[in-house]
């Protein structure tokens, strides 16, 4: 990730409470930039993008009247961006993506949570959008859409204690499920795929909230290698506050992993403003999506879900008898 961003994202934290967008590398656009906001999606993908969440710093979620106000700034004032940047003047403000994945958790990145204080101190915000054509995004919300942390029920980090990779070096799975301090009401929760792993080529879409921007559906993409090791790389269209966004199988709806890693977000243009990196749709490095495979075992089946032959050996975990990691003083910033 390139100075530039990183640099303009801290100097504007210190006008405004709010954090820095977490990031494992940067993301990217592949080909055309197709992102969409929420009321430009199909219904079904309104239905789905409704069960994804942004996360916020605590104190960038204050309480007003009988909800709460999101703190955010200006995208493109804040970054700097060329006036025919997509999304200039929407505001950002989230840190992190994550996904309902049952009734009270949140499917996320690893490296978005990285110790329990740090999760305690994060607010989990449902309805976070440009709802309606002309409107401005939403960013004062209801009491029931807003969220704490009760536990890290499980996380994995690659390049940390316990990881095949070396100290530093995030390769690998990058996951996090959070308990949340209350059942979610009226979102249901994200079904995950169990059993047929994907291939190279199959198609993918991700829904997140990229540079903490209001929700963003990015379709279009496809798997380039399934090679991994706890991960895959597709060609999506991802950007930091994209982390712990879930990547879906574009046939079945399923969730096939949890967006982590990319290429560059940000480039400085000639004409001395910030535009988006842009690639061809083969180009780039691509973006690291970790498998869902490597955190399933720990997600319960929701209500009518039944194991298949190929799947047996795996049985539904209470998350309730999971305790939680041990915190640890690390603070969120930059790789």
């Amino acid at each position: 990730m390139k100075n530039l961003v990183k640099n303009t994202l801290i100097a504007a934290a210190g006008v405004l409470i709010l954090p820095v967008l977490s990031f494992a590398g940067g993301k990217s656009i592949y080909g055309e930039d197709d992102r969409k906001d929420f009321f430009q999606m199909s219904g079904d993908m309104q239905a789905v993008a409704n069960s994804v969440v942004s996360m916020w710093k605590s104190a960038s979620v204050t309480a007003e009247g009988s909800g709460f106000k999101l703190q955010t700034m200006n995208f493109g004032d804040r970054l700097n961006l060329c006036p025919d940047e997509k999304f200039r003047e929407q505001p950002i403000g989230a840190f992190c993506s994550g996904s309902l994945v049952g009734e009270d958790l949140v499917l996320t990145a690893g490296h978005c949570v990285k110790t329990e204080a740090q999760c305690l101190d994060t607010k989990f915000v449902f309805g976070y959008g440009v709802m309606s054509s002309g409107a401005e995004a939403v960013t004062t919300v209801p009491a029931g859409s807003v969220y704490g942390c009760a536990k890290i029920v499980k996380r994995f980090l690659g390049g940390e204690p316990g990881s095949p990779f070396p100290a530093g070096q995030r390769l690998g799975a990058d996951y996090a499920l959070v308990q949340l301090d209350r059942k979610v009401s009226g979102r249901a929760p994200l079904a995950i795929n169990r059993s047929a792993a994907l291939k190279n080529g199959d198609g993918i879409f991700v829904i997140g909230h990229p540079v903490g921007l209001p929700v963003k559906l990015a379709a279009g993409a496809t798997v380039r290698d399934f090679s991994k090791s706890g991960y895959f790389v597709a060609d999506l269209d991802t950007f930091g506050g994209n982390s712990g966004s879930p990547v879906f199988n574009t046939r079945t709806k399923k969730i096939e992993g949890i967006l982590v890693r990319g290429d560059e977000d940000f480039l400085d243009s000639p004409a001395g403003c910030t535009t988006m990196a842009t690639y061809e749709q083969t180009g780039g490095r691509g973006e690291d999506v970790t498998k869902i495979s490597e955190i399933s075992a720990s997600i319960p089946r929701l209500a009518g879900e039944k194991a298949g032959p190929e799947e047996l050996e795996i049985r539904d975990v209470d998350s309730s008898g999971i305790q939680p990691v041990e915190a640890a003083s690390r603070t969120l910033s930059f790789d």
